[in-house]
């Protein structure tokens, strides 16, 4: 690998950006492929098209052979999932350890200092403070899902517009669809495109019928998993 390609890696996992080398095991030729680069056709190759957006996505490194015959090796780079969620709640509680057992970096949010304790949230990272003080501290991007689980404008609101503005591969928000049309509402008089608000994941989770909290959290790991293997993916 030559200097400006490991330069360019560096970069990329420094930006939390996903990338990809690409080693022709015949020429020997590396090139890297940021998932941003996809569009442009200059930057990849061509026989590599379809599979490089699934390897983003499920994050596989291994060997590939084209229709041509040509063999590569994909070495894939994809940062390590985040989930941030706002609010210390009895779902939290559940879905935090469930959600690092699968592989996210968890964040709890909530200025409610109450509920984000040690105590109640052993081994996860706690930021009791309000989220406009809390993500300026820890940036959304991309490979972060949110869910937000406080039934509260003051609390939700504001971290559900970073979570869109961002482009977080998940964001779902709790609350009944009456409570989530009040919250669209907000979010559009707010200066929300209508079709950015459409992405709100809600209500949220997959709809297996849960009731305790605990389900509820199996279901919203279920949808986050769910939606970080289709990044990228039309509906």
């Amino acid at each position: 690998m030559d200097r400006f390609t490991l330069q360019g890696l560096n970069e990329a996992r420094g930006q939390r950006q996903a990338a990809i080398l690409i080693t022709n095991l015949a020429s020997g030729l590396v090139r890297l492929v940021r998932e941003n680069d996809l569009g442009l056709d200059l930057m990849i190759e061509p026989a590599l098209g379809e599979i490089l957006p699934q390897r983003f996505r499920s994050a596989h490194s291994g060997l590939v052979r084209t229709a041509e015959g040509d063999e590569f090796f994909l070495t894939v780079y994809v940062p390590p999932p985040r989930l941030v969620v706002i609010g210390a709640v009895h779902i939290a509680q559940a879905l935090a350890p469930m959600a690092r057992i699968a592989g996210f970096d968890v964040t709890i949010i909530d200025p409610r200092t109450a509920f984000a304790t040690p105590e109640r949230f052993a081994g996860i990272a706690l930021m009791p403070h309000w989220p406009e003080e809390a993500l300026r501290r820890l940036p959304l991007d991309p490979f972060t899902a949110v869910a937000a689980l406080t039934h509260d404008p003051k609390i939700d609101d504001m971290p559900l517009q970073a979570a869109l503005a961002a482009n977080c591969f998940y964001v779902g928000a709790l609350g009944s669809r009456k409570t989530h049309a009040k919250r669209v509402e907000r979010l559009t008089a707010a200066g929300l495109e209508e079709a950015d608000v459409a992405r709100i994941r809600a209500p949220i989770g997959l709809a297996i019928g849960a009731q305790s909290p605990a389900e509820i959290a199996v279901s919203v790991l279920a949808e986050i998993v769910d939606a970080l293997r289709k990044r990228g993916v039309a509906a």
